[in-house]
């Protein structure tokens, strides 16, 4: 991960690392979050969603196992030892998965053991002029500039009008669930203040 701890402003996208991990597929559920984010419609507020476990039945779960771009799911573990920094960002709300084979040490295993965080806020903190367009299928910016003075760097993630389904992370939250998920975390750069940095090429792909 490019370094987070500096001065600059950063915001990254979050996705689950590569490796001997299990990530999760969520249902039919992520529609209605999706709707959501698009409407900003109350009733389309989900109360949970449903997932199912992909990957080798022998590896564990990552404790970050959803890599789409606007549902960034959580271990109860970790959710609940950032409650205080990520709360500001969106409620929790709980994720339904099957039993999963080996569990994470002292979460007993249970169906019930990840929450997905609802990334409310939306800032209009995007400058246009220099991002790339957002694509017409999935509303995804490869290349996105920041207004600095208008990056909501309180938030630990947030949305933006012209990507309302994509969630943003500000760079002193990439380095407080990398403290909690090491291996299991896979931050890419999509923006920084520092002209010296590179952002990553594709932020959204896989």
């Amino acid at each position: 991960m490019t370094d987070s701890t500096s001065n600059a402003l950063a915001v990254y996208r979050l996705l689950p690392r590569m490796g001997e991990f299990r990530t999760l597929l969520l249902g039919s559920s992520l529609r209605k979050l999706i709707r959501r984010q698009i409407t900003g419609s109350e009733a389309d507020m989900p109360t949970s969603l449903t997932g199912s476990w992909d990957g080798n039945p022998g590896w564990r779960r990552s404790e970050f196992p959803s890599g789409y771009p606007g549902a960034p799911v959580l271990s109860r573990r970790v959710a609940g030892l950032l409650e205080a920094e990520l709360s500001a960002s969106g409620p929790f709300v709980p994720v339904v998965t099957e039993p999963a084979g080996p569990a994470l040490p002292g979460d007993g295993g249970g169906s019930d053991d990840y929450v997905l965080q609802v990334v409310e806020p939306v800032v209009d903190c995007l400058d246009t002029r220099r991002s790339s367009k957002p694509k017409r299928t999935t509303g995804e910016i490869t290349k996105a500039h920041f207004r600095p003075e208008a990056v909501p760097v309180r938030l630990a993630a947030f949305r933006v009008p012209e990507f309302p389904g994509g969630v943003y992370w500000n760079a002193w939250a990439v380095s407080r669930l990398t403290e909690l998920l090491g291996d299991d975390l896979e931050a890419r750069l999509v923006w920084s203040e520092d002209p010296g940095v590179t952002p990553h090429p594709s932020p959204w792909g896989f």
